[in-house]
């Protein structure tokens, strides 16, 4: 394009854009802290992650060698892909906004950036051998009770167990732990949930809510998940990135946020997909 330039030069459209967009990338995933996270350095654009089985000890007789135990990770691949948005935001739209339209174009990015890694995380779900409660179940304590069973099973700790729903679905929940219609006064857990809207933790484990996850085709069937952090691990190779070029022919500025990551299933027995549909949708 004509008369095009490039500055690397931090101007006050690029450090507005940059502080809201990295800001809002990293308070809104809700899936990032939830997995195992790598970072791709040097050559490559992959990680390679090992694996290791448990092993166990043993009683041992005085003046007894202990036996070798042998230790043969396998590993798990992780490649990165480039993953971005664009706009053009001419000087006109700029200087004729109302409010600060470059922190409104972070926030949307930073917004746009999160909400990927959050729905390619939430995919794999999806992949997870063990699977309980189906697209025609309304979920209930009893199938979160069991998916946390089947993850307990495989001989993780609680910590860093986590369940992940999508609102509609979590209303259920909810209205299944209150029983709102037909006892508002019932245990402390039902109290707390109609007090506040939101069971935090059932099990032992925290629930968490996001949209971004995966529909199975039906309305308010949805596929969510029961999970260790070492069940699934994401590969950043680049972060949040902002780059802004100029096109004075144009008048307008090109703004372009791009990340580089991957995302990838580590131990498929750490994890069970929730499967349920929502009784409002």
């Amino acid at each position: 394009m004509a008369n095009e330039s490039t500055s690397s030069t931090l101007s006050e459209l690029y450090t507005e854009i940059v502080a809201e967009a990295l800001f809002v990338a990293s308070e809104k995933s809700i899936m990032r802290p939830l997995v195992k996270n790598y970072a791709i350095n040097g050559g490559g654009k992959s990680v390679e992650v090992p694996i290791y089985a448990a092993v166990s000890a043993a009683a041992v007789s005085e003046a007894t060698d202990l036996s070798n135990t042998a230790i043969n990770p396998t590993s798990v691949t992780i490649t990165a892909s480039e993953n971005g948005i664009m706009t053009t935001l001419t000087d006109l739209a700029r200087n004729s906004a109302p409010r600060n339209v470059a922190a409104d174009i972070g926030k949307l990015f930073g917004e746009a950036i999160a909400k990927k890694i959050d729905t390619d995380l939430t995919a794999l779900f999806d992949g997870f051998s063990t699977a309980v409660g189906s697209g025609s179940t309304a979920l209930t304590a009893a199938l979160v009770f069991q998916s946390i069973a089947n993850v307990r099973n495989a001989g993780v700790s609680m910590d860093g167990v986590s369940t992940v729903l999508h609102p509609m679905v979590a209303y259920d929940l909810k209205a299944n732990l209150t029983n709102t219609f037909a006892n508002a006064n019932g245990n402390d857990l039902a109290n707390e949930a109609l007090r506040n809207g939101f069971v935090g933790r059932l099990g032992g484990v925290p629930i968490f809510e996001t949209t971004n996850v995966a529909n199975d085709g039906t309305a308010g069937d949805y596929k969510q998940g029961v999970f260790h952090r070492d069940a699934l691990g994401l590969a950043m190779m680049q972060d949040l990135k902002i780059e802004t070029q100029r096109d004075a022919s144009l008048r307008a500025d090109e703004i372009v946020a791009t990340a580089v990551y991957g995302v990838g299933e580590l131990n498929d027995t750490y994890g069970v997909e929730l499967h349920s549909d929502s009784s409002i949708q």
